[in-house]
């Protein structure tokens, strides 16, 4: 599914409709299913990013789904928008990153300290944007809010993300981040499954290859 900017994947203390019930409604009318529809959530999106998600149809797949994330089985590509040029055309970024629950913010440290994750990206700058950048980013691990931390701990935090460092928010509350492509084999069927997923509409993503 191509999350939108603002949608909640699950629900949360807002109280706003989560996605997977949204998703749940749909299902239950497109399979005229009786009862209760089970969906399990199997990769998350944070509030302000956009982009692919994937949800689990049966209490089956979503534990093998579960598997193939926690084994790096899945390639996971996405693109973000920086307004700070940044000092290679591409590299790889390795932290170490230190979740603070009660900011619900993640710190990216240079060398590994107490309680912290090893987080690793490859970058590449796609495109410069008449004030900007669009990268686009492998990630190598999975940590809460990692992209966001480790671009801001190099200067150059993802346009709108004013928890990471970006001067002003979007209007919308949205981030430029977009999880823009995944790769991998169907937990069931075991078909090659090959997802893109393209941004929203407005001028900077619009002028994106």
């Amino acid at each position: 599914m191509n999350k939108r900017p603002g949608d909640i994947v699950q629900g949360d203390r807002t109280g706003d409709a989560p996605l997977s019930e949204v998703v749940k409604s749909y299902l239950k009318l497109k399979y005229d299913k009786p009862g209760q529809v089970y969906l399990g959530v199997a990769h998350r999106l944070d509030r302000p990013t956009s982009g692919i998600v994937v949800f689990s149809k049966t209490s089956k797949a979503l534990p093998r789904l579960n598997k193939l994330f926690a084994e790096k089985e899945v390639k996971k590509t996405y693109w973000a928008i920086v307004k700070q040029p940044l000092e290679k055309a591409n590299g790889t970024l390795i932290h170490w990153l230190k979740r603070n629950p009660r900011q619900n913010k993640s710190y990216a440290h240079p060398k590994e300290i107490a309680d912290s994750k090893k987080a690793v990206l490859e970058y590449r700058v796609l495109k410069k944007l008449d004030s900007y950048f669009l990268l686009e980013i492998d990630l190598k691990t999975g940590r809460h809010h990692q992209i966001r931390s480790q671009l801001s701990s190099i200067g150059a935090p993802i346009k709108g993300d004013l928890k990471y460092g970006f001067d002003r928010s979007n209007k919308d509350g949205s981030i430029h981040l977009h999880a823009r492509y995944m790769k991998f084999v169907h937990p069931v069927k075991k078909e090659l499954l090959q997802l893109v997923a393209e941004p929203p509409v407005d001028p900077l993503w619009n002028a994106c290859p």
